[in-house]
């Protein structure tokens, strides 16, 4: 986040000094039940760093809503970090996104991120049915709409006026959306993935986290467009730790981005999986430390269901402090 919205500091962990700059998580639900009880104590590692949120992935037309709903009442139950609800809209009707979004609000749920998400499985990009909703920003006003029909205001009794109420507006949620410092793999020019956010701030949105980038520039550059364009809402930068060639070749894959020439020629001549994961490690943590000193206030990590990876980026990047031995 810029200069254009107040510091957000992450809660002070003990024997720390606060305030400090805020960072997040990402995780996603378990394939079986059995790998519940890991996830959970990477939550509980992760929730005792003080992170400012922990989000949870949402699978392609809602397949992991139970799963996902599970691991997100998890975080609201057993820790004090807010969780973060992802929620997608490509093969998903406006019903079955309108229930998924309702049972999360029952559940106590009061933040989503909200996304145009990936085609499931087995099916191509061409062969999509959107449905009735066909943006992360139509999505977005959804959620909006929806919460404002659960909670439409809220009243607060007066002192020393005994059955008179001060009515307000009601409980609002808050709404993250993607942004995409090196472009949409769909994207057709240089402003369009711009174009889509101020849709998406238009629509409601509170702020933006970005997908993965590999140069501190690509995202300080594209803030820097999106400020001069009118986009105000923060945009964190998401940062992931390729600890390994292959998991580069995939992230390559999904996003479209060119493939980052020292990072990978560091991981193709690492020894073995402990030199690749250092590499990987170390390449992190410079994005973070580069991109704060840029003016970002926050960074998102990427956990891939691993506390000790990102953990030890934020401690390598001076986030937060060395463990304790």
């Amino acid at each position: 986040m810029m200069s254009h919205e107040p510091r957000v500091d992450a809660p002070a962990v003990a024997g720390t000094a606060s305030p400090r700059v805020p960072f997040s998580f990402e995780i996603y639900p378990p394939r079986t039940p059995e790998q519940l009880p890991a996830l959970y104590e990477t939550i509980r590692v992760l929730a005792a760093a003080g992170p400012r949120f922990i989000s949870v992935t949402f699978g392609a037309g809602g397949s992991t809503t139970d799963r996902s709903l599970t691991v997100l009442t998890h975080i609201l139950r057993e820790t004090t970090v807010p969780p973060v609800a992802h929620v997608t809209c490509v093969g998903s009707s406006y019903a079955e996104a309108t229930t998924v979004i309702r049972d999360f609000l029952d559940a106590g749920i009061t933040r989503f991120l909200a996304l145009r998400g990936d085609p499931p499985a087995g099916v191509g990009e061409d062969d999509i049915v959107v449905g009735d909703l066909e943006s992360a920003a139509q999505l977005v006003q959804l959620i909006g709409r929806v919460q404002a029909e659960r909670s439409p205001y809220r009243e607060r009794e007066i002192p020393g006026l005994p059955g008179a109420v001060q009515v307000t507006d009601g409980d609002r949620v808050e709404i993250a959306v993607a942004a995409f410092p090196n472009g949409h793999p769909r994207s057709r020019h240089r402003y369009e993935d711009i174009d889509a956010l101020l849709a998406k701030q238009a629509a409601g949105a509170t702020s933006a986290l970005t997908q993965l980038f590999f140069h501190a520039d690509e995202y300080l550059d594209f803030v820097e467009r999106a400020r001069a364009a009118g986009v105000v809402i923060p945009i964190v930068p998401g940062i992931m730790p390729i600890t390994s060639p292959g998991r580069l070749r995939r992230v390559l894959e999904l996003t479209g981005d060119a493939r980052p020439d020292s990072l990978a020629a560091a991981l193709e001549s690492a020894p073995d999986a402990a030199a690749q994961r250092a590499v990987g490690l170390a390449h992190a943590a410079d994005l973070a430390r580069s991109v704060v000193a840029g003016g970002a206030d926050g960074t998102h990590l990427y956990a891939f269901n691993n506390h000790d990876t990102v953990l030890g980026v934020l401690r390598a990047a001076e986030l937060i402090p060395e463990a304790s031995p």
